[in-house]
């Protein structure tokens, strides 16, 4: 009793006397400016984002108004395969912080056995018979002292790729609505250029029936009719052709919410929205709301604790062991009291020589370190860039809207006025037909137009976040 007392008491020394080898972890800074370059556009009730501003956590596609969209929105974190491939990847990170944390705690194992020995009658020496048995119960118990921090460190490390993890799937999930949503206006732009070429086709028939009236009562010749005929049938091609495009947008968005092509369909809906205005806030803010940032910010500090994990492999390791049981040469006395054994000891192992194997694992964490501190930085920065453009992007085009309006209205004035001078006889059908594709060219760019800035609002909310933020991490401290 006297020797488990002492070990008792050497096991809770070493345990007091435990550190942690290895850098503290410093969260790296990122270079940053107070506020974005690019201010958002003006009027449309957009404005730098106040403390109580915020995109709308998880379902910012609401923002948009669209009762169609928000439908779909909803159907992929359900049954998006590539989501679920990220959440199954988050439930294998937590499983291993399990698996790590397990060192934390006595390895006990058993191994009961029952033998029975019946010597040689024709043995040296020997002319009688002896059978024996052995009835064996043991219990042994095994525990790698943390002296150094390891396991602690081991743990932390898994920790923290979990919750990488975690933020990948909210990247996961971020980048896929956003992309359902690009798909989205997309395929309503599409609809839209149907609905004006379907009208245009409308206006060009009524146009070509005109100068076949105007030939026939010889008011006009054979080639204006050739060119009202060839007008036509270009527009009609055009009329066509974006039924291609219209189709490999269903058939995406039907593979973003789970679905395959074929049991999906859009009715058509020209796109009539207008860009919402979103609260932006400053580069400060950007670093606690994208969950890349997270996730690279993540791993620096699993980086770091890798550091500590290669600096405690030039430290002994100290084991503790424990052995217990009962043997027996019985059933009926293996339990007894007198059949009962026990063993306590230690053991520490020191690599005295690898040729520099820990030095290079050492030199190697620091490295993988400096790589992801960069990393980190690196996808700050281009968060950054991603606000900055889209920013620009909505700038520039809320003023290219208003320039094109003023292009549509006076393209329509400029076909009117040469549709009239057309049928008074003072001009030819070529300025009908000058006029005709003036018109239709800034129409389809109108509405390519507004396509881009519902796409960098997308792009922009995207960009922020999507209103999740850092705090949305789990801590996982129970695994």
């Amino acid at each position: 009793m006297m020797c488990l007392r002492l070990s008792l008491v050497g096991f809770a020394a070493l345990l007091l006397s435990s550190c942690m080898v290895g850098p503290d972890y410093l969260k790296p800074s990122v270079p940053m400016t107070p506020a974005y370059k690019e201010s958002p556009p003006p009027g449309d009730g957009w404005k730098i984002a106040q403390p109580s501003d915020h995109t709308p956590r998880g379902n910012w596609w609401e923002m948009f108004g669209d009762p169609q969209l928000n439908a779909l929105a909803e159907q992929v974190a359900v049954a998006n395969q590539d989501l679920k491939v990220a959440e199954a990847r988050f439930r294998e990170a937590r499983a291993l912080i399990r698996f790590n944390r397990a060192a934390e705690f006595p390895t006990i194992s058993t191994g009961p056995s029952i033998s029975s020995i019946r010597d040689s009658r024709h043995r040296p020496y020997t002319t009688s018979t002896f059978t024996t048995a052995d009835f064996l119960l043991p219990f042994d118990l095994s525990y790698e002292l943390d002296l150094w921090g390891r396991v602690r460190r081991t743990v932390a490390a898994a920790r923290e790729e979990a919750q990488a993890t975690a933020a990948d799937l909210e990247t996961a999930r971020l980048s896929l609505q956003a992309e359902l949503a690009l798909d989205y206006f997309e395929l309503r732009s599409v609809d839209a250029q149907q609905q004006l070429l379907d009208d245009t086709v409308q206006a060009f028939t009524a146009a070509l029936q005109l100068t076949v009236n105007r030939f026939e009562g010889g008011a006009a010749p054979k080639s204006d009719v050739a060119q009202a005929q060839t007008q036509l049938e270009t527009t009609r091609v055009q009329a066509t052709d974006v039924a291609v495009q219209r189709a490999q947008f269903e058939h995406a968005i039907a593979v973003l919410i789970g679905q395959p092509p074929a049991a999906f369909s859009l009715p058509p809906a020209p796109l009539n929205l207008q860009p919402p205005a979103i609260p932006v806030g400053l580069p400060s803010q950007l670093l606690e709301r994208r969950p890349d940032i997270a996730a690279a910010e993540r791993r620096v500090a699993e980086a770091n604790e890798q550091i500590g994990i290669a600096q405690s492999a030039f430290f002994p390791t100290v084991t503790l062991n424990a052995s217990a049981g009962f043997e027996g040469t019985s059933i009926g006395n293996v339990l007894m009291g007198s059949s009962l054994f026990w063993a306590v000891g230690s053991s520490a192992t020191q690599i005295l020589f690898d040729a520099g194997r820990r030095r290079a694992t050492s030199d190697a964490a620091i490295a993988n370190y400096d790589a992801t501190v960069a990393t980190y930085r690196q996808t700050a920065l281009t968060a950054f860039q991603q606000v900055e453009d889209n920013l620009a992007a909505l700038r520039v085009l809320v003023q290219e809207a208003e320039e094109q309006r003023r292009a549509v209205a006076a393209a329509q004035e400029f076909l009117q006025l040469a549709t009239n001078r057309y049928k008074g006889g003072v001009d030819t059908y070529l300025q009908v037909v000058t006029a005709q594709t003036f018109a239709l060219t800034n129409e389809l760019n109108a509405v390519n137009i507004l396509l881009r800035r519902m796409d960098a609002s997308v792009l922009l909310i995207n960009a922020l976040g999507g209103g999740w933020n850092v705090a949305d991490l789990p801590s996982l401290a129970d695994g």
